[in-house]
């Protein structure tokens, strides 16, 4: 057999070294989606994240901002549970007090389908699979319950258990869990009145246009300790099984901080941060009667 010709030992000796070269050279990672992983160190790089407004991280929440959740009205203080954790979470992500931008955004908007202008948004908004479809949320940053409010002395105020608050008048705020657990949880002969805001709400107990309210657990004692003195705490209701309501950050849906954030709040939680500033803000959200 005769040896191939130059050019042919030439062109074989080309295709080999091409598919050295190939096969040395860096593959990407079939598992990738595009979007940074919490492995990926430098997608959720301190400081450097890709926010809104590069080298500031912008945070939205809804106006007013009710206690005990924020304080005096004023997000941007630091102090309230929720401005605590912003800030906290903030922090964890490289990005001090004075690169912290506020925004204000209604509650139903923050979690509503479309882009959003924020890179977190912290207003109380429980994480669920319905909301999952329009926004990401971080981990779960407290765990909560939902509670009813009633005037003392009235009818709501004496009920011991769901059962007895059937044919009471109740009252929540449009969009909350609070109102899902009068429609599933309750399911009160008479339609829940429905308010934008838990102000006016509020203002319906006083003015006894409803006979109760559900809302969070801390909100409930804080109305009761300053704002309706002359309502209680009727109680709280029940986990419905399953993992706990939680309250989560709000993000847009498929944001590339969703990993970071969630790493955040994932290591606040782990070194005891978000239970100190629990027991700071909220330390008197804890026992109240539960409702069976």
């Amino acid at each position: 057999m005769h040896p191939a010709p130059r050019a042919l030992r030439r062109a074989a000796a080309a295709v080999a070294l091409l598919a050295t070269a190939v096969s040395c050279a860096p593959q990407p990672d079939a598992s990738s989606s595009g979007k940074p992983s919490t492995s990926a160190g430098n997608a959720c790089a301190k400081g450097k994240l890709a926010t809104e407004t590069p080298g500031r991280l912008t945070i939205a929440t809804d106006e007013p901002a009710y206690e005990p959740w924020f304080k005096d009205d004023d997000p941007a203080n630091g102090k309230g549970f929720e401005s605590a954790v912003a800030y906290a979470v903030a922090e964890e992500l490289g990005y001090g007090k004075d690169k912290v931008a506020w925004q204000t955004v209604p509650f139903n908007k923050a979690f509503a389908p479309g882009e959003k202008t924020f890179d977190f948004d912290i207003n109380q908004v429980s994480i669920s699979e319905e909301r999952k479809k329009a926004v990401d949320f971080s981990s779960g940053y407290y765990d909560v319950r939902q509670a009813v409010v009633a005037l003392k002395g009235s009818k709501a105020a004496k009920a011991k258990s769901v059962a007895d608050l059937k044919g009471v008048k109740l009252g929540a705020q449009v969009g909350t869990t609070s109102l899902d657990y009068i429609d599933d949880v309750v399911r009160p002969t008479r339609p829940a009145a429905v308010y934008g805001k838990n102000d006016q709400a509020k203002s319906a107990l006083k003015n006894g246009q409803v006979d109760a309210i559900v809302v969070d657990l801390p909100t409930a004692f804080y109305i009761t300790g300053a704002e309706v003195t002359d309502a209680t705490i009727v109680g709280q209701f029940e986990h419905q099984g399953g993992t706990p309501e939680q309250f989560g950050l709000v993000l847009d849906k498929g944001s590339a901080l969703t990993p970071c954030v969630s790493r955040a709040v994932d290591a606040l939680r782990g070194d005891g941060t978000l239970a100190r500033i629990e027991q700071q803000w909220l330390s008197d959200a804890v026992d109240a009667p539960v409702l069976k």
